[in-house]
């Protein structure tokens, strides 16, 4: 059985999806705004097999959620249902990561054949991409994505969300230099302070330096941001 979240504040839009895609068949989750979808993601409740979402979102964007989930999962259908109709509110989100864009008011027939595509599309993406761990320092360092799980020297170390994906993001970009300001987009997709981002680098490089005192891995590019040093042993698409 597949499973569609919905993540819409419109309780009366919230509920009628619910009903119907639940009789198509679906295992439906449901969540009024970005903040819990992303909570419920984060702790693996019933992970999604498409994703529908209102861009005008209390608390967490619809742009926002958008982010934080392609950054998780790059095949992960995502259809966007948005009173929104202007061309600039469209290139955005597509941009972004959604795969699909449906204005409201909406027929259902439509929306039912564009969760089907989704689904279909998706499960072709999954089914024709394998996803080994991403490797650097000589495999000493490995993330399994699917997993979500950090391996330093063999052994497992424990990583927060945030942290986790910080990692994946300079693992994609090997010897490229990263501002505050893009890990801040990509990673928080929301504000946080430049603070919080040279914490978080901290805590990572406690967790997979040699000798965090002298980092090699995690190099600070004083007034910029930071460079990981080191190459990518396998492939992984960046986002």
């Amino acid at each position: 059985m597949d499973t569609v979240w919905i993540v819409e504040d419109d309780l009366g839009i919230r509920k009628a999806l619910q009903m119907n895609l639940s009789l198509e068949g679906y295992q439906v989750i449901a969540a009024e705004d970005g903040e819990t979808a992303l909570r419920l993601f984060t702790q693996g409740t019933a992970p999604p097999d498409l994703v529908l979402v209102d861009l005008m979102l209390p608390r967490t964007s619809g742009i926002d959620v958008i982010r934080a989930l392609r950054l998780r999962d790059q095949d992960l259908p995502i259809v966007v249902l948005s009173a929104k109709d202007q061309e600039a509110d469209k290139v955005l989100a597509l941009s972004i990561g959604a795969d699909d864009y449906i204005t409201k008011p909406f027929g259902l027939a439509e929306l039912l054949a564009r969760v089907r595509v989704g689904l279909r599309r998706g499960k072709r993406q999954r089914g024709g991409r394998s996803q080994p761990p991403l490797e650097t320092g000589g495999g000493r360092i490995q993330i399994d994505l699917p997993g979500r799980r950090l391996l330093v020297g063999g052994q497992e170390v424990e990583t927060t969300a945030k942290e986790f994906d910080l990692l994946h993001l300079f693992m994609q970009h090997p010897g490229q230099v990263l501002s505050r300001e893009q890990i801040m987009e990509r990673v928080w997709g929301e504000h946080c302070t430049l603070r919080t981002i040279d914490n978080f680098v901290l805590r990572l490089r406690n967790k997979i330096e040699q000798s965090p005192e002298h980092p090699t891995l995690i190099e600070t590019v004083r007034g910029i941001g930071y460079r990981y040093n080191a190459e990518r042993r396998r492939d992984d698409q960046d986002f």
